[in-house]
């Protein structure tokens, strides 16, 4: 089976294809509040999903991390207009430490192609 590896650099890669599965890497975005990252992180999502032949259709696995759980309400108003509500993931949300203190929530996606 090949990989297929989209926007590849040299720590990471922003999605890998093996097989009829895309995984992609944990995706941050811009903006002050959580509901402004949230939008950019999924917008990124749409568009490597895309890239690899899939859509939020097809998504298998979700794994959200905020810097603070009081904002999973905030977060999840973004989610729930973005989300297909036919086909959810399986999805867990934590609450952790993240890699630079401007962010305030990371997504890491898991679907089918």
């Amino acid at each position: 089976m090949t990989v297929r590896r989209i926007e590849a650099g040299p720590r990471m890669t922003q999605a890998v294809v093996h097989g009829n599965t895309v995984y992609l890497a944990g995706q941050v975005g811009t903006g002050q509040t959580v509901a402004e990252q949230t939008k950019d992180v999924l917008a990124t999502v749409d568009r490597l999903l895309k890239a690899a032949g899939s859509d939020k259709s097809k998504l298998l696995q979700a794994i959200i991390w905020l810097d603070d759980m009081k904002d999973f309400a905030e977060m999840n108003a973004v989610w729930d207009k973005w989300v297909d509500p036919q086909n959810t993931p399986a999805r867990a949300t934590g609450e952790a430490k993240l890699a630079a203190p401007q962010y305030k929530v990371e997504i890491i996606i898991t679907a089918a192609v």
